[in-house]
């Protein structure tokens, strides 16, 4: 068992793990009003780009991996329509439980299911689409998550990955003090976790650039990467195509 990254932290595999169940169960009673609050609502319009991208046609199979409280799964769901699938994952069961609830709320019951995507319990060649948003990140073996995503998505599926990325180098300055002075902070003052937020701004320093995770699903097996930058790189939509 080797050593991994928690932030800015060098921690071993197995204690990452725990430590992200451990900022996510902390989080989820409150996690979309903290979404809306840190982002101005962007989020939305985020998921919104990475679904006219998608532009799933009725009856398409997909995987939503990191699904947390459920928002880009429904949004798929009511593309897709009856004759479609989408399945709602997470390795975190206090976000999936969340998410369920949420989807029930809509009147929308998807199949919902805890699962790890270093490991995914899916025969290959089974989806159209694979997304997953702001989970990439928090994965240990980033690698090997995208290889099995890769794996169950059909011959001219699409891998989704919405994260967020390396803002353009004239706005560093203002995002560094707004991620390390002020995210902790509404942390403290919406859920009572300043911790959980300072660990969300250094995973994102710590998470591979717009070109670097190009390359990462290019060696996973995507035949063609693209990159889309959303609010000046705060967030990164990668797009790949599986030959």
């Amino acid at each position: 068992m080797g050593s991994t990254h928690f932030g800015f932290k060098t921690v071993d595999e197995r204690e990452k793990a725990q430590r992200v169940r451990g900022v996510f169960d902390a989080v989820a009673p409150r996690y979309d009003l903290m979404n809306d609050l840190m982002s101005a609502g962007l989020h939305r319009l985020w998921k919104r780009y990475t679904l006219s991208v998608a532009n799933p046609q009725a009856g398409a199979h997909v995987l939503d991996l990191a699904g947390g409280t459920g928002d880009l799964a429904l949004a798929f769901a009511k593309k897709i329509g009856p004759g479609g699938c989408v399945v709602h994952t997470d390795v975190n069961e206090t976000m999936l439980r969340t998410g369920r609830d949420r989807l029930l709320e809509h009147g929308v019951l998807l199949p919902t299911l805890a699962c790890d995507a270093e490991q995914l319990p899916f025969a290959s060649d089974s989806f159209d689409f694979v997304s997953v948003a702001f989970g990439l990140r928090n994965m240990t073996h980033k690698e090997r998550a995208l290889a099995e995503m890769q794996r169950v998505l059909k011959p001219g599926g699409k891998l989704l990955v919405l994260e967020f990325s390396r803002v353009v180098p004239p706005l560093e300055k203002a995002y560094d003090w707004y991620s390390f002075q002020v995210l902790p902070r509404l942390g403290k003052l919406i859920v009572n976790d300043a911790d959980s937020y300072r660990y969300l701004a250094e995973s994102i320093r710590m998470h591979p650039d717009q070109e670097s995770l190009r390359q990462m699903m290019k060696a996973a097996g995507f035949g063609h990467v693209d990159v889309h930058n959303l609010s000046a790189g705060v967030v990164a939509l990668h797009l790949g195509i599986k030959c």
